[in-house]
């Protein structure tokens, strides 16, 4: 407890990156939540407070909330959102991922990365001199989790007493709520198949967070065990992009783990369901529960625009909290 309170204590510095969400630190993470809020409070306090700004925005894989999220912050702060498609970067014709960082850092002031490999994106903010925000990678997706975090402490209004079960596969999603619960003092159950489980390296770290957070991680194999009276109820599709070749094999081995109204009978009276987004219906969950009055995927789906907004201006402007702002 009194390492928990010199932390929070101490000043919280914008991290020179967003490369997975441990880069904010559990005081970053509880600095940009609040600057969210206030944000979401008093969006005419930030209006075009980055006036002039330029932000890059690769993209190589497709995207809705994403790109609309980011573009629509940019355009909140008053930056100009530049979107490059693999086909329009020298990437594809030999360029180096190390001279594209360089050249991108003389026009920009930020960028913002989607794409497969985690170490492109490593690459990426270990050449630029600017800073580098993973917008999804196959490892991490970060942005998702904050906003995640976001609707949670909405909805309940804290974060150290929230159950979060997570029913699906062990992927970038995963991975970040998986740090996100570490960084958050939530407790976190994981249910996936085997063959299908979150990386252990990513669960160790995490684990060693939360022995200071007061957060927990439990995997298993079994989804009724993860579900039984948790707050929320998390579901992710099971073939996500670049494993469309395993669509069969997946389909079976994720039989029974679909969020039903049954499922989510097991969780608490008042659980909410959660979904990142897109939602393969049917699949991975039914109509009733992703339109049912359980259901706060829209909210969290909003919160994207919110956090990114932060997140941009926390990270360019190195004010993690707002107190420069009137």
């Amino acid at each position: 407890m009194t390492t928990v309170i010199a932390e929070a204590a101490a000043p919280v510095a914008s991290p020179r990156h967003l490369l997975t969400l441990a880069d904010l630190g559990p005081a970053g993470l509880r600095s940009l939540l609040d600057l969210t809020a206030r944000l979401k409070r008093e969006p005419a306090a930030f209006r075009d407070c980055l006036a002039g700004g330029r932000i890059g925005m690769i993209f190589d894989k497709p995207s809705t909330r994403t790109r609309v999220s980011f573009e629509s912050a940019a355009w909140m702060l008053g930056m100009l959102p530049i979107v490059l498609r693999p086909d329009e970067l020298q990437l594809g014709r030999g360029e180096t991922i190390g001279d594209t960082a360089r050249a991108l850092s003389l026009y920009l002031d930020g960028l913002t990365v989607r794409t497969f490999a985690q170490a492109s994106v490593e690459e990426l903010a270990a050449a630029a001199s600017i800073p580098v925000l993973n917008a999804l990678t196959n490892d991490h997706h970060p942005c998702q989790a904050l906003a995640d975090v976001m609707t949670l402490e909405e909805e309940f209004g804290t974060l150290s007493s929230v159950r979060l079960a997570f029913v699906g596969d062990g992927d970038n999603v995963c991975h970040s709520l998986i740090q996100a619960a570490g960084l958050g003092g939530f407790e976190l159950r994981v249910a996936t198949p085997r063959g299908y489980e979150p990386s252990a390296s990513i669960v160790a770290a995490a684990r060693e967070q939360a022995l200071i957070t007061g957060g927990a991680i439990a995997l298993t194999h079994d989804p009724a065990e993860a579900v039984s009276g948790a707050d929320a109820v998390y579901a992710d599709v099971w073939t996500s992009m670049g494993h469309e070749a395993e669509r069969p094999a997946r389909l079976a081995a994720f039989a029974g783990y679909r969020v039903d109204a049954r499922m989510m009978r097991r969780a608490s009276p008042a659980a909410i369901f959660l979904h990142c987004l897109p939602a393969h219906r049917g699949e991975e969950v039914t109509d009733e529960v992703i339109d049912g009055p359980a259901s706060r995927v829209w909210p969290q789906a909003a919160n994207r625009l919110h956090t990114e907004t932060a997140l941009l201006y926390s990270v360019l402007t190195g004010d993690p909290d707002g107190q420069r702002r009137p």
